[in-house]
Parts: C-alpha cells; structure tokens; sequence
C-alpha cells in the first residue's frame, strides 16, 4: 500500500511539472505577442503621417498608398483573432515594402526630411517587428513542442489546448520585387 501511495504521489508531482510547465508556455505565448501587437500598434500609428506625407508626390500610386490605408484599418479593428492579426500582418509588410520602393523612384520625396523621418522610424519599427516575431516564434515552437509531444500532450489534450500559427512569410514575400511591374499599374 505505501508503494502504491509513492507512485500515486511521484505521477501526481509529475502531472503538476506537465501542467505548470505547459502554463508557462502558454503564458509565454501571450505575453510575447502582446509585445508583437504592441509594436505593431506603433506601425500603425506611424502609416497616417507616411500616408500623408508622400500622398502628394505619389498620384501614380495612389493605388498602392490606398491599399495601406485599407489595410491598416482592417488591423485596427478590435476583436481580431491572432491569425487574423498575423495575415494582416503579413499583408501590411508586403504594402509598406511596395511603398518604399515607390519612394526610390521621386528624388524630390526620397530628399524631403519629413519623409526620411518616417522612413527611418519606420525601418526601426520593422526591426523591433522583425524581432519580436522571431521572440513569438521561437515561444509558440516551444509550446507545439510540449502539445504534441508525449507526454505532455496528454495533459495538453486535456487541458484542451490548440497549436498557434507562427509568423510566416509567404512565397511571395521572398521574391523579389518587380520594381518595373510596380509602376507599371
């Protein structure tokens, strides 16, 4: 009988570990794309004054500047699921990225002050981005891990956790970009 009471107390200590740690992953999940939103909260707030500023100079791509702005909207909404904020995400890189290239080719934008400004803060924002994916990342690979692998995933399953999606960029974020197709819409 006090055998059976030792098992019965070294698997429940076990399953408390399981439980915690899985806690903590999740936990570690959320916290770091609190930091990730919280980043992308300062790109959105910079793409108004972007917009703005090069909106005069740039009649050929008002398509372009257009899509950002519907973009940014859309990701300011509330209530959006964290997928959700992940494609945005993706959609708005690739947006921002067509902008700068379109900024390359007017000399008297690329040369105003107040665009440069915002070019360079918006260069460290994409970086802090940039690392805070890599942060998320590296948090919900770790967390996928303990879901799916024994024997945390039988406390996982109870625990009815889900896998979360990483940032990912798509195949078409690493082409490069056709600069001769982008003005020529």
């Amino acid at each position: 009988m006090q055998i059976f009471l030792i098992i019965l107390g070294i698997l429940a200590i076990i399953s408390i570990l399981m439980y915690n740690s899985l806690i903590g992953k999740k936990n570690q999940v959320d916290n770091i794309f609190a930091g990730v939103d919280t980043v992308l909260k300062k790109r959105y707030d910079l793409i108004p004054n972007l917009v703005a500023s090069v909106e005069r100079y740039m009649e050929h791509e008002k398509g372009i500047l257009e899509n950002v702005t519907a973009l940014r909207a859309q990701a300011m909404k509330p209530n959006l699921s964290d997928d959700q904020k992940i494609a945005l995400d993706t959609k708005l890189s690739a947006a921002l990225g067509a902008i700068t290239v379109a900024i390359e080719n007017y000399p008297e934008l690329k040369a105003n002050e107040n665009v440069m400004h915002l070019q360079r803060s918006l260069s460290e924002i994409e970086e802090q981005i940039s690392a805070a994916r890599r942060a998320y990342n590296q948090a919900v690979t770790d967390l996928n891990n303990a879901i799916e692998m024994f024997p945390t995933n039988l406390i996982a399953g109870w625990m009815n956790l889900q896998r979360r999606a990483v940032f990912e960029i798509t195949i078409a974020e690493r082409q490069n970009v056709n600069v001769h197709e982008l003005f020529n819409r």
